[in-house]
């Protein structure tokens, strides 16, 4: 079993099972397996969401939608993809349906002083203010070019791999992540200058 199960403590043999195991355990009507499976992915799945959606809230709303999503649709899932890959797709088009819901509201609230000031124990200053006009700017983005700027250049998929977990052609992750590029350096281009002085 190795030291997976160990060090993963109560349900350490299913932690050992991988994650085409602990779906499959899931739909067969294990209790526990797709607890273990989100425990596995949450921290990813929650940047992702968090990435793609405009504020902590919608980002935990969609989440949410797309886990009970996934915890309904398991029995569809191919093999023909990574249990995580799949997992990321319904997060990120859980995260867009919400946005086209909230256009009608395109607020975005400043974060909480709490929320900067845990950020600033961790954190030089500077690391902070530049984290938060990144931030900043990549939300002015279109979200499917946020979607595709986020899964090529945050999160390190490829083109080919970005497309099949957006469910669109290469080529169109190659044109929106020109244009968000393209924006984003427009947008952040103080900061080179800043850095330059």
């Amino acid at each position: 079993m190795g030291t997976a199960g160990v060090n993963n403590g109560v349900g350490g043999v299913l932690n050992a099972r991988s994650d085409v195991e602990l779906l499959a355990a899931h739909v067969a009507g294990d209790p526990t397996a797709f607890t273990m499976l989100v425990h596995r992915h949450h921290e990813h799945l929650w940047m992702t969401a968090r990435r793609t959606s405009y504020t902590n809230e919608d980002a935990a709303d969609a989440l949410q939608e797309a886990l009970l999503s996934a915890h309904r649709m398991a029995a569809s899932f191919r093999a023909d993809a990574a249990v995580r890959s799949w997992l990321h797709k319904i997060v990120v088009n859980a995260c867009l349906d919400r946005i086209r819901r909230n256009r009608s509201r395109p607020t975005i609230p400043l974060p909480d002083g709490d929320a900067l000031e845990l950020a600033d124990a961790r954190d030089p200053m500077a690391t902070v203010e530049t984290s938060i006009e990144v931030h900043s700017a990549l939300m002015t983005l279109a979200p499917e070019q946020r979607a595709a700027v986020v899964a090529v250049d945050m999160e390190g998929y490829s083109v080919a791999d970005a497309a099949r977990l957006l469910g669109v052609p290469a080529g169109t992750v190659k044109s929106r992540c020109a244009r968000g590029r393209l924006k984003l350096a427009v947008l952040l281009e103080y900061l080179r200058t800043d850095g330059n002085r």
